[in-house]
């Protein structure tokens, strides 16, 4: 159940854009959100320059806390601010789960090119370390944004963090009557389809068949009446955002640990790339007491 939203912004359109998402959430949900804002004292020259830099600092962050919370009411959404000092890479993930918010939603700083892929930003830090499932929205041209959710992906691989992302995404399509869309991508590598074939060698397309088949089984224990399953090839990240952009998707939901082996403070994560790329919403959830 979502009752507590985190909200966390600084004033940019991808945040403002996450801001207008989660308030159709909280509107539909009946749910409080909290606004935050923390003040960068992370930075060392800050710390040199004394208290009157934090001070201008923490009354930009109520200026800008001010303008969200009228939008809100705007929304009919009620809504409580809070101003803190820190570093946002840090701050954001640990007061979420100290005070017990049921899910967070930021903006996503990415946008399509080289530098998509570098790691770093306050929202690789908060997906990576939050606790609480986190729904980060982009700002640019090419995103959409639409509440209640009507189709749903899930993409997965059999790993427990995709499960993990499979329960929630289940619960979610079931909640709204949405279709449940199960994606498994194999990377097109030259070891497991050969140069100028289109096609999986059997016993690989059965395997991942098999994912599929049980993640639906799954999906039909938790409620969830329309599934569509599907088989793609190629760069995981660029066909996840490519089936959300063909298949009219409102939501992706990802374990943030998703491909097993990997960790996911590697350059180049799938997790954090689809964030980046993604023309929608993305979830990500973290399976709980999961081995790296």
């Amino acid at each position: 159940m979502i009752s507590r939203i985190l909200v966390p912004t600084d004033g940019s359109d991808p945040a403002r854009a996450a801001l207008e998402h989660a308030l159709a959430i909280a509107a539909e949900r009946d749910a409080t959100v909290q606004l935050l804002y923390v003040a960068d004292t992370n930075e060392p020259s800050l710390t040199r320059l004394g208290t009157d830099v934090v001070d201008a600092l923490e009354l930009e962050g109520a200026d800008i806390l001010d303008d969200a919370a009228a939008l809100a009411a705007d929304r009919g959404v009620s809504v409580a601010t809070n101003v803190v000092q820190g570093d946002p890479r840090t701050v954001i993930a640990d007061y979420a789960t100290t005070n017990e918010f049921d899910l967070v939603v930021m903006g996503a700083h990415g946008r399509r090119g080289i530098s998509e892929y570098v790691l770093g930003s306050t929202t690789d830090a908060v997906v990576n370390q939050c606790s609480v499932p986190v729904v980060t929205v982009r700002a640019a041209e090419d995103a959409t944004r639409t509440y209640p959710y009507t189709d749903v992906l899930v993409p997965t691989d059999g790993s427990d963090h995709a499960g993990a992302a499979l329960e929630v995404g289940s619960a979610l399509a079931e909640r709204h009557g949405a279709t449940l869309h199960l994606l498994s991508v194999v990377d097109e590598l030259p070891e497991v389809i050969d140069a100028g074939s289109t096609s999986l060698p059997e016993q690989l397309e059965e395997n991942v068949q098999g994912v599929l088949d049980e993640a639906k089984a799954t999906a039909r224990r938790a409620g969830v009446d329309e599934i569509k399953t599907t088989i793609r090839t190629g760069s995981v990240p660029r066909e996840i955002a490519s089936y959300a952009d063909g298949e009219g998707i409102d939501l992706v939901v990802m374990g943030t640990h998703g491909h097993t082996g990997l960790d996911r403070h590697l350059l180049g994560s799938f997790t954090e790339r689809v964030i980046r790329t993604s023309p929608v919403p993305v979830l990500t959830t973290r399976e709980a007491e999961v081995d790296d």
